[in-house]
C-alpha cells in the first residue's frame, strides 16, 4: 500500500541546522577542532576547545566566510 502521509521534501544534499542536531550538544569532534584551530589562526580568532559540535559547525561556517576558505567564499 502506498504511503499516504506526505513528508517535507528536502534537496538530496540538504544539511540539517546544527541547532536541530540530536548530538549537537556533544563535545566538538577531533576533526572539527583541528580545522577550527586552523581557521581561528588564519582569522586572528581565539580557539575555544570547549565548544559543542553544533557551536563548532556554526563557527566553522562563519570563519570560512571570513577567511575565504571552504565552499562559500
Amino acid at each position: 500500500m502506498a504511503d499516504t502521509q506526505s513528508k517535507p521534501s528536502q534537496p538530496p544534499n540538504a544539511e540539517k541546522d546544527p541547532d536541530e542536531w540530536t548530538t549537537g550538544d556533544e563535545t566538538v569532534t577531533g576533526p572539527q577542532a583541528s580545522y577550527l584551530e586552523t581557521l581561528c589562526r588564519e582569522a586572528g580568532e581565539t580557539f575555544d576547545p570547549k565548544l559543542t559540535k553544533a557551536e563548532a559547525s556554526k563557527l566553522i561556517e562563519a570563519l570560512q566566510k571570513k577567511t575565504g576558505r571552504g565552499r562559500d567564499h
